[in-house]
């Protein structure tokens, strides 16, 4: 009884939805007299061990609503709807279908015989008989088992158990641990997915009981206590003998109840089955007279049968013999059913009409009662007005009408002129496919010659740069090239002697000044592209080349060589140009061609070595670049892998359930993967039991559930001080608001959590709250803090009576989950 009564004082704490549901019930008892109230406080197990196999077999019935009548229950529902209280399930006790009593029967005698298993109506009992009724039928015929296997015997075996030979009756077990199988034989483990709910509910006593049994209890107890002290504690005290005396006594109650039963069914059966028995035998005596009467009346009936159709048939032939020649029919009697047939249907016909006609008429007798006098008026307005509409309508056909035909004419013309235009579009086709078919053949060979083009324009650019060359390495070495003009005044000039040469040096002097000129000039312009044809330098070469004279050069230098045959020859030319330098040292050396071709030299490895340093930073510059970017991807992906793999596995547990423990999934891809900074980057999530969809097709509360997820999974790669939600769960039902929270107070060792919510899980859950009111007092915000910290779990029956408020949130304390909200 103190477990009883220590269960039942654990199992009164109540949320706001149960303390919702008992007000509903009280102001229902007081509204309708009929309503009984809760079948959990109607009834209670006989023991405490039957507890929550009885709560599983009940199921949901358990907290239906009895009440006497159907019609009790209507105006409940009514009452409830208009209120808005919620919703409740009803059993009226007048219209419940509850097992018939000789399957009952057959199971408890079973029952009686195997030891190991009992009918759950029999351990649950009733204060009232009369709502014994409405725990049949939540019940029904299901069987308490002491264990699995026991269970599973009755249901699958057959040996001793819920089905006798040769019967299909199948059987509901419930075990004492809350394991089911059902009819079907689906198996149930734990509190048939009630989870917790099951064990507290398994306890539930009404408020009466609970009075009762405290007041016994204490009575009680000063009776054992006075009992025990004279004879004693142990095995032999008054306390242990009137427990074993309760269970016998329980025990041969159930079996005097049994026996009592099943005797008054089986002389009930007795009797009904010897008055069948005698009535049986007195009809088989009078069926058999009767029977043999009848077949001498059959057989004299079928013989005059026999011969009166003998007598008709020759007097239709002798009567309609000439009908049947006039009118050609050979059998009247196929004609006779079909006009019968005819008939038949005729009649049938009729008799519906006057059915109908005799309806119409009761109809009109119970029409002419009633008053239409002003229907009539307002019909008859009705029905001007619907002819007025009508003319109108008709006017508008008309006029429809007559665009319709004009349209259908425009519709015609169109169709012709649409032919017309598809035939033209036609032969356009074939001429724009003919024109496409020599575009592609002209492509073809503009392609060829392109190809060529590009392959003489090389060719035409090394030969430039190679006449360049030889230019710039003649300006350079000094060397006069032969000129028409120059040949002449050579030849005019050549009998002068010494006015001459002084003329000649001052104009090779000038020269020579301007071929230093020139050759600055054409190196800096060296890094013009000799493919452009009218680039400078390449329009300079062409004019230079263009002013030498070949006539003197040899006829076998003009023609065209192999690349061998003019590397001899070149360095034939070389051997001859370095002797002719020799002698030209030793003659006269030219001091300022040297200068000049110093300093020539000078800007070329300036610039060679400009070059050289530009290309090693470049170099260097692209190994710095592939470098950062192989960084940069690693870190990316390293950071990408870590996220996605958290993702999976936090949104798994957040979606994690009894009926689904496998949860969902969730998981990040990215467009490339090879340079991923390059592309984007999706989430897809997809909730238990559901398909693959987009983001967007999803609810509020699943993209609430699957940002969160996200949310903690980068914060379990990089992680932060604090989060700082603010009604993150305006979009979540209680199931998915218990789960964030759940998962916060797992993670709550790593980070503080600030949630700004309007729900009271997270208040509950939370260690300490922070609410901002107005201050009257100074027209401002005030905050006002409360550390839930210092409250005892161990109370958690009894309400929150004290507040701990401060005008200001204590820094001291460091909260690793607050819930704050604002009024």
């Amino acid at each position: 009884m103190s477990n009883s009564l220590r269960q039942a004082k654990d199992d009164r704490r109540k949320d706001k939805e149960e303390e919702r549901i008992l007000n509903a019930i009280a102001a229902l008892k007081r509204h309708f007299p009929g309503v009984r109230g809760r079948l959990a406080d109607l009834c209670r197990p006989s023991q405490a061990r039957y507890n929550l196999a009885v709560t599983v077999a009940g199921g949901k019935d358990m907290d239906a609503i009895v009440v006497d009548t159907k019609r009790t229950a209507f105006d409940c529902i009514k009452y409830l709807r208009d209120q808005r209280v919620g919703t409740a399930t009803f059993l009226p006790l007048d219209s419940l279908q509850v097992p018939s009593a000789e399957s009952t029967e057959r199971l408890r005698a079973m029952a009686e015989d195997d030891k190991r298993y009992r009918l759950a109506a029999d351990v649950i009992r009733v204060g009232d008989e009369s709502n014994r009724r409405a725990v049949l039928y939540a019940v029904g015929n299901t069987v308490v088992c002491d264990d699995l296997d026991v269970a599973r015997d009755i249901c699958f075996r057959q040996p001793r158990g819920g089905r006798r030979a040769g019967s299909e009756e199948r059987v509901k077990a419930v075990t004492l641990k809350g394991a089911v199988i059902s009819k079907a034989g689906t198996m149930t483990g734990g509190t048939a997915g009630d989870g917790g709910n099951s064990n507290n509910r398994a306890g539930r006593w009404s408020e009466q009981k609970l009075e009762e049994l405290r007041a016994k209890k204490e009575t009680l107890e000063g009776e054992r206590e006075a009992l025990d002290a004279e004879a004693g504690r142990g095995s032999g005290s008054h306390t242990a003998r009137a427990e074993d005396l309760r269970n016998a006594i329980g025990n041969l109650r159930n079996k005097e109840q049994y026996s009592k039963s099943d005797l008054e069914y089986t002389k009930k059966k007795l009797k009904e089955q010897t008055t069948l028995l005698k009535s049986s035998k007195k009809s088989f005596e009078k069926l058999e007279k009767q029977a043999a009467d009848a077949e001498v009346a059959v057989t004299k009936a079928n013989a005059k049968v026999e011969s009166s159709r003998q007598e008709v048939r020759d007097v239709e032939e002798e009567h309609f013999a000439p009908f049947r020649e006039e009118t050609g029919i050979q059998d009247l009697r196929a004609y006779d059913e079909a006009i019968g047939k005819a008939r038949e249907d005729f009649v049938k016909k009729r008799t519906d009409i006057r059915e109908h006609l005799a309806k119409l008429t009761a109809k009109k007798k119970y029409e002419d009662k009633k008053d239409f006098d002003e229907k009539l008026s307002k019909a008859l307005k009705k029905k001007a007005d619907h002819e007025s509409e009508l003319e109108e309508a008709e006017k508008t056909e008309e006029q429809l009408l007559a665009e319709v035909s004009e349209v259908k004419a425009k519709l015609a013309d169109a169709e012709s002129t649409l032919k017309q235009a598809v035939e033209l579009e036609q032969e356009k086709e074939e001429v724009v496919r003919e024109a496409r078919n020599a575009l592609k053949e002209a492509e073809a060979d503009h392609n060829k010659v392109t190809k060529t083009m590009n392959a003489e324009e090389s060719d035409l650019m090394v030969l430039r740069q190679k006449l360049h060359e030889t230019l710039q390495k003649a300006r350079v070495d000094e060397v006069e090239l032969p000129m028409p003009d120059e040949g002449d005044e050579m030849d005019e000039d050549e009998e002068g002697a010494e006015g001459t040469q002084a003329s000649e040096t001052a104009t090779r002097s000038s020269r020579r000044s301007s071929t230093q000129s020139e050759t600055q000039e054409s190196t800096t312009s060296f890094s013009q592209h000799f493919s452009q044809r009218e680039a400078p330098n390449v329009t300079k070469d062409r004019r230079d080349a263009g002013r030498v004279d070949f006539s003197t050069m040899d006829e076998d230098l003009k023609m065209r060589r192999s690349a061998s045959e003019e590397d001899k020859l070149r360095k034939k030319f070389e051997g001859k140009i370095s002797k002719l330098n020799q002698e030209i040292e030793g003659i006269a050396p030219n001091m300022k061609a040297s200068d000049a071709f110093d300093t020539m030299t000078e800007k070329v490895k300036e610039t060679v070595d400009d070059f050289n340093t530009a290309k090693e930073e470049g170099r260097k510059a692209n190994e710095v670049f592939n470098k950062i970017r192989k960084a940069r991807s690693h870190k990316f992906n390293t950071a990408f892998k870590k996220i996605d793999a958290a993702l999976k596995i936090i949104y798994t547990d957040m979606t994690k359930s009894s009926k689904h423990p496998l949860g969902g999934n969730a998981y990040l891809s990215l467009d490339d993967s090879d340079e991923p900074y390059r592309g984007g980057m999706k989430f897809n999530a997809m909730p238990p039991m559901k398909r693959f969809r987009d983001m967007e097709q999803l609810s509020g509360g699943e993209k609430t559930v699957a940002a969160l997820s996200l949310l903690f999974a980068i914060h379990a790669y990089r992680p932060a001080p604090f989060f700082i939600m603010d009604e993150v769960d305006a979009a979540l039902d209680n199931v998915n608001v218990l789960k964030v929270c759940n998962y916060i107070r797992q993670r709550s060792d790593d980070f503080q959590c600030i949630v700004i919510s309007l729900k009271d899980m997270f208040y509950e859950r939370s260690e300490s709250l922070v609410g901002i009111c107005r201050d009257v007092s100074s027209n401002s915000s005030r905050t006002l803090t409360l550390d839930l910290t210092k409250f005892d779990k161990k109370t958690g029956g009894e309400k929150r009576t004290r507040e701990d408020v401060a005008n200001s949130a204590d820094s001291t304390k460091r909260p690793r989950e607050v819930a704050a909200g604002a009024e």
